[in-house]
């Protein structure tokens, strides 16, 4: 009994941080230009500027992932689709990073008790809002074309302020402890303070 109790009790709380954005009716120039962005389009080329930085930051950030994502083929997929949505949004892929392990803890089908789905939490309103209604966001690529394109929209009606496009994000505007929390988690990604030598590193994958 007390082993599931203290099961119930971590699964609440690693939910408790979980995103709830909040719907805000948005102009229709700003309705099209979001449902643009989450097109849901294969991406056409690697968002990485050669060959070396891929290799480089995908074996930086793949063995700090390994411990949540044993199977390296998915690790290494989910860490490049990351990069391509985080760019292709304007966005640090290392904030993504920090911003997916504070919603979901890297759980690919995490659901928070308001409804939010998948690594970076999107609520399902946004389907109806922006996207069509085949979109799932248990879908790797889909759940972080809509994550990132709803978190750049933030930062864009912020004005650039990160500190209140996180509260959006996770529909707690004004408060310190989840852009607290995301930017801690964001400062544990940062590449170029922990990147291993290439030659040393035994995860070196194919960008």
């Amino acid at each position: 009994m007390r082993f599931l109790l203290g099961v119930v009790c971590f699964v609440v709380a690693s939910l408790a941080l979980a995103g709830n954005q909040q719907y805000e009716p948005l102009s229709v120039s700003v309705r099209a230009a979001l449902s643009g962005s989450v097109a849901d389009r294969k991406p056409p080329a690697s968002s990485f500027r050669n060959y070396t930085e891929a290799v480089e930051w995908l074996s930086a950030m793949s063995p700090r992932l390994a411990r949540r994502i044993p199977d390296q083929n998915y690790r290494l997929e989910l860490l490049r689709t990351i990069h391509y949505e985080a760019k292709r949004a304007g966005l640090d892929p290392q904030l993504v990073l920090g911003l997916i392990q504070v919603e979901s803890g890297f759980r690919k089908y995490a659901v928070s008790s308001a409804g939010a789905r998948g690594y970076m939490q999107v609520m399902p309103f946004w389907v109806k809002v922006i996207g069509r209604p085949s979109d799932n966001l248990f879908h790797l690529r889909t759940n972080l074309r809509y994550g990132c394109t709803i978190l750049r929209h933030y930062l864009d009606i912020e004005k650039g302020d990160l500190f209140r496009a996180l509260g959006r994000y996770n529909g707690s505007l004004g408060r310190a402890e989840y852009p607290n929390l995301v930017r801690g988690a964001w400062n544990q990604w940062r590449f170029d303070s922990v990147t291993p030598p290439v030659s040393q590193s035994t995860d070196i994958p194919q960008p």
